[in-house]
This record gives C-alpha cells, structure tokens and sequence, in this order.
C-alpha cells in the first residue's frame, strides 16, 4: 500500500490511485464553504428573531418552541430558503467535484442542504440520510410521502410581517389535516420516502460493488453528533479492507484508530482550503482518466 503524507498532495494522490471514492459529508463541509449558521450570517439573516427570542444561531433556533404554528413557519421559512434555494454555488463542493469527477464516487452525507447536487453532483450518487430542506412531511408521519416546499416555502418568506406568516399559508397534511414539519431526522416521527430507500439501495449497490476494491473513504466535517452514520463505518469498512484508505479532512475530529492508521491520512485544517490545495497539486501531474460508469 502507498504510504501518503498528511497534507493536501496526499488527498489527491489517494484519489488518483483510487479505483472508487465514497464521499462521507457531515456539516463542517457546508460550513467551511460560507453556509455559516452563526456570527455575521446569523445575526444579518435573523436578527429579530435574535432581539426577540434570544436566538443565537441557526442550529439551536431550529429546537426553539415558538409561540403559533405563524411564527415557526417565519423562522422555519426563512431558514429553509437561505440555506436550500437562495445560496450561491460555492468552491468547496465544486472543487470536490472536480476533484473525484474521473473517478467511480458516491457520497453519503448528514447534511440536508442539498448542496451537493446544487453544484453538480449526479443526485442518482448522494445519499442524503437525515433528510431535506426541500421536502415537507406529515408531523404524525401518517403518510410515508413528502411534498416538495419551494413554492410554499417562497410565498412564506415573502409574505411574512413581525416574524409570522399568514394563517392561510400555514401548511397542513394534506392526508390527515394535522401539522407539517421539515423533512429532518429529529425524531422517531421521521419519513423515509421512496426516494430516501431509493438512494439507500444505490448507496448499498456501490459498496457491494466495490468495497473490495481499492477504495478511498474520504469524511470531512463530521463531528461527534452523528458518527454512527458516516465516521464509525468508514473505520470498520477501511479496517476490514486492506486495499482501502481512509482520509479525514476538518478540524478538531480528524482521528482513526490505531488500527487503520497506516492507512489514513488525516488533516486537521479547513475544509474548503484543504480541497483547494488537493486539486491544484491534482493539476500538476497528469491522472489517468476512467469515466464512471452511469447510475
């Protein structure tokens, strides 16, 4: 096995001699790539709601009981919108991409953003386990369906005074007539649609596919909430393969057991830098190009 150093040359090296990658995304990506949920963004984005509730970021706010159905909507409607539809393509996802792009790859991430399909991903290629910010379902979960929310979503933000919405807007189950929620895994409430299994199987397909092959395991901005998920996984599937590699990109919780650590390469540093630096030492050697094959 190739020994590789512990910088960003190393990341791309471990690409290249990749035969597939699995992509394993957890928030600390979106955050390295500008989709901050504290500090300036917060505080321009929500700051009544900061006056008046005491809110002091977009994580904690989402646990926050508001006082009517119009005012969660507010909070959720604008939450959702700036950080699924009015966000601009950025250049860690799409240095990312450019960089496992002649490569078999999938990923697998906590994050419900939906950015990497927004900046290229083939979504026939990402598992996104915890759910969608695009996708509303019953709060009773009476129905294994979700409905797409742009629509709605937009006309709340616009049409929001005070941090509440009209009544009229308010969705509501169009099965049961009860609450709707964000499509999020926060409870045991939680819808997997046919498109969440859908993803699942494929996700299952590309490890049955290559799991024996020479695979590079890459995780970045997972942290300790959810490792089950991603981290946990990538250790036992890197430890049980000794053709694979596993690289973790972030700060803080860039670790692996001794176990697989002659085979890691592990960055404690930021995300986005991190890519860029991975794809420009890519650019100075010449890779050899092998086109995934379609989903």
């Amino acid at each position: 096995m190739r020994a590789y150093s512990d910088d960003p040359a190393g990341i791309a090296d471990a690409v290249s001699d990749a035969d597939a990658v699995l992509i394993g995304a957890g928030s600390g990506l979106s955050t390295s790539a500008g989709l901050t949920y504290d500090g300036d963004r917060f505080h321009r984005l929500f700051h009544d709601f900061e006056e008046r509730f005491g809110i002091t970021d977009m994580y904690t706010g989402g646990f926050r009981r508001f006082p009517d159905e119009e005012t969660y909507w507010a909070w959720w409607s604008r939450h959702i919108w700036h950080n699924r539809y009015d966000v601009q393509v950025n250049g860690a996802y799409r240095d990312l991409l450019q960089l496992v792009r002649d490569r078999e790859h999938f990923v697998i991430t906590t994050n419900v953003d939906h950015q990497f399909v927004m900046n290229g991903f083939d979504e026939g290629r990402v598992f996104a386990v915890q759910g969608d910010y695009g996708l509303l379902q019953c709060a009773n979960a009476c129905t294994d369906d979700t409905y797409d929310d742009r629509d709605i979503v937009s006309e709340m933000v616009i049409g929001q005074k005070d941090m509440r919405v009209p009544s009229g807007l308010v969705p509501r189950c169009p099965v049961c007539g009860g609450r709707m929620v964000p499509n999020l895994r926060c409870d045991d409430k939680f819808v997997q649609d046919a498109r969440w299994h859908a993803s699942k199987e494929r996700y299952e397909s590309f490890l049955r596919e290559h799991g024996g092959s020479k695979v590079l395991f890459l995780e970045m901005g997972v942290g300790p909430s959810t490792p089950g998920w991603i981290k946990y996984p990538f250790w036992n599937m890197t430890y049980s393969n000794p053709d694979s590699t596993y690289a973790c990109i972030g700060y803080e919780h860039s670790v692996c057991p001794k176990e697989i650590r002659d085979r890691s390469i592990l960055i404690d540093a930021d995300i986005a830098e991190t890519l860029d630096l991975a794809l420009r030492s890519r650019r100075t050697a010449q890779m050899p190009v092998r086109s995934p094959t379609p989903v």
